[in-house]
């Protein structure tokens, strides 16, 4: 049997409302043409909805009945008696909620007040944004506000995107993709359209015009990634921020798809999908960053708070020790019997289970998103919720067409927890312990655990040093930074050489790539580290929820590729970032330190990848030493460099430059250097 969701294919006939709290003031569905959106009150009209037979807790009405005029857009809202259990009132409150599984909502039309309320209540405002549907043939399609749909029926088949062990990922904050200048910050949210233009090279920015380097050309193509993730492209009500509260799961978010540009027009759900269908068409994946651990302002905490969220402080066992950072706890303890929203029968669920993972095959058969990294795993804190979610994504997946080898669901959390991998509730980690040994290094230190340098070095490269039960590339993310850029050790890496008084910066920043590129495990660039951005906003002097904000909006401020030396690193970075996609050596586990040397005040370590015909051999200077190039013969030996397999000749990456047989492993190296050799056709 194909996999659907009951719930869903519902929707396509009838507005739905599944599990309202409370019943004693019937749900109603409160809609109008979209075109009379500013005189909601006066044109709008309320439906009742209807307690299926079949189903009591699930309130319908069939669209067929609503008198909708073909081919137009409609704007709606449930009216419902408020569950909220944070205010003592709200019993006597009736609101206009948005629909929980609302595929695109407009901000720009708040809820107004109910008039119609029964006596005894009172109508309040929600503020809730409008829920956005077309009606078109008979069905409720979903759409853009203007009545644009998704199409995606030539998007290229999973099958032909690339495998995870040859991934390099981009992480792309999008609200905060912009700035307009080196020497003027402006804090502007970067959208899906902004993001498309790093992939084409004919669109220009739409919300900064004037950043010369992200205009005709295309920067992630020049840069060679092959897997795109976003931070949660899911609707937020956090304006500016990351977007990791999320308020409407089913609906692309708002704000990323509203330019701030003359003649813009929301476009959330088809400038995400046409994002996500370049990236495809260009051989890149694409992946959805995930909260499922709280929810911040959405709509169901009006329609029945305590079947989908814990009271926080209320003494329920499954609060312990998870926190919200602000949002609701999700609840994933509670089991009921009713109407299962999955499957579409009578049985035994949680109705926050349900609705989540309704919210994914949405998202992965809708939108093609082909990988999910979860947020804040610690806080959702259920394991088996976590291992049913990565095996209906993979299952998902495999009816899309797609293979095991080139899908994930990724764990972050506070913490490794091994469990996780040892049970196969996940299929990959962040690895937190990368960035703790590289940032150290590369100002010559060890990380603090770690008994001394050599030890600091081999961990970082071959993750499964770190005795914390990987065994694998794929179950591993490696990174520099990630946005998450406060603490010690977070920071841009530009700015952590800054805090250690480095001058140099090119060189060490370029050292530090090398690692990432030729380790273990799957690299993922922050956006902006590939050119030695570096954060414009003080972070370190404010704290609490200053401190925060400014994080989440410091801008990656792509005019300084106007800097000769950035663009140094950034095609350095490039060469790494191409051959990494390619090389089948840095694709399988396979590491040998094959020569360590730290005599005279050097610190030089030679690490090989691979075997057989596909071999690498990375050389690394950790130290202040270099060859002494007065000599009459400057050149550095390196002890047991590996035979060159037949056939093969010997490639420099990171200079782009052929390598004579006689030269290979004595050539010179110069202070805080690396040079990665490959063995080539």
């Amino acid at each position: 049997m194909p996999i659907s969701i009951d719930l869903l294919t519902r929707k396509e006939t009838h507005f739905l409302l599944w599990r309202p709290g409370a019943t004693d003031v019937p749900p109603t569905l409160f809609i109008g043409l979209s075109k009379d959106a500013d005189a909601v009150t006066a044109n709008f009209r309320e439906i009742a909805l209807q307690s299926s037979i079949v189903f009591p807790e699930l309130w319908e009405v069939a669209a067929a009945s609503c008198g909708l005029v073909e081919g137009s857009v409609y704007y709606y809202w449930f009216k419902v008696r408020n569950t909220t259990p944070y205010d003592p009132a709200s019993s006597k409150q009736v609101l206009y909620c948005t629909d929980p599984i609302a595929y695109t909502i407009d901000k720009r039309t708040p809820a107004p007040i109910p008039q119609q309320v029964p006596v005894g209540m009172t109508g309040i405002s929600s503020s809730d944004p409008a829920s956005v549907i077309l009606f078109r043939g008979g069905k409720l399609v979903p759409c853009d506000v203007d009545g644009s749909t998704v199409d995606l029926s030539t998007d290229r088949s999973p099958a032909g995107l690339p495998a995870n062990n040859n991934l390099v990922i981009y992480e792309l904050p999008t609200r905060w993709t912009r700035i307009t200048s080196r020497d003027s910050i402006e804090i502007g949210n970067g959208t899906f359209q902004d993001a498309l233009a790093l992939l084409v090279p004919e669109l220009s920015s739409p919300t900064f015009p004037n950043v010369v380097a992200l205009n005709n050309r295309a920067h992630l193509l020049e840069l060679g990634i092959n897997a795109l993730e976003l931070l949660p492209p899911a609707d937020s009500n956090q304006t500016e921020r990351w977007g990791y509260g999320t308020a409407n799961f089913f609906a692309a978010d708002y704000e990323l798809g509203f330019p701030a540009a003359p003649g813009s027009k929301p476009a959330a759900a088809t400038t995400l999908a046409k994002l996500i269908e370049t990236c495809h068409t260009e051989g890149i994946r694409v992946f959805k960053d995930t909260v499922m651990a709280f929810a911040t302002g959405t709509s169901i905490g009006n329609i029945n708070f305590l079947d989908f969220f814990i009271k926080f402080n209320s003494g329920d066992p499954e609060q312990g020790s998870r926190d919200g950072f602000g949002g609701d706890l999700i609840k994933y303890g509670l089991f009921v019997r009713g109407y299962d929203p999955v499957s579409g029968t009578n049985a035994s669920l949680s109705p926050a289970r349900a609705l989540l993972k309704a919210y994914l095959f949405h998202w992965m058969t809708y939108y093609h998103i082909d990988s999910l990294r979860l947020d804040s795993v610690n806080n959702i804190a259920n394991y088996d919720f976590l291992e049913e979610v990565k095996d209906f994504a993979r299952a998902v997946w495999k009816e899309r067409g797609g293979r095991d080898d080139n899908f994930l669901v990724i764990g972050e959390s506070i913490g490794f927890q091994r469990a996780m991998l040892d049970q196969k509730r996940l299929d990959s980690f962040w690895n937190e312990d990368f960035k703790a040994r590289v940032k150290p290094a590369v100002v010559g230190r060890n990380n603090n655990s770690d008994p001394n340098f050599e030890t600091t070095i081999r961990k970082a490269i071959d993750c499964r040093n770190l005795n914390l039960g990987f065994t694998d590339g794929s179950q591993v993310i490696n990174y520099i930074t990630s946005h998450d850029v406060e603490g010690e050790c977070a920071e841009r890496l530009y700015n952590y050489l800054d805090f250690n008084n480095v001058a140099g910066k090119e060189e060490r920043i370029k050292l530090a790539f090398v690692c990432l590129l030729t380790a273990v495990g799957i690299p993922m660039i922050l956006a902006g580290d590939e050119f030695a951005d570096r954060m414009d906003n003080d972070i370190f002097s404010v704290s609490g929820d200053a401190r925060d904000r400014r994080k989440q909006v410091d801008p990656v401020n792509f005019s300084r590729l106007d800097d000769e030396w950035r663009k140094r690193v950034f095609y350095y970075v490039s060469r790494l970032v191409k051959f990494r996609t390619k090389s089948a050596a840095l694709a399988v586990n396979d590491t040998d330190f094959i020569h360590v040397d730290f005599t005279d005040g050097k610190r030089v370590l030679v690490w090989k990848r691979g075997g057989g015909d596909e071999i690498v051999v990375v050389v690394a200077n950790f130290s202040d030493w270099g060859t002494d190039t007065r000599q009459s013969n400057p050149e550095y030996v390196v002890r047991n460099w590996p035979s060159l397999p037949a056939g093969r000749k010997w490639y420099e990456v990171t200079q782009d430059r052929d390598v004579p047989l006689a030269f290979a492993g004595r050539e010179t190296i110069v202070a805080w250097e690396a040079k990665v050799y490959a063995a080539i056709l």
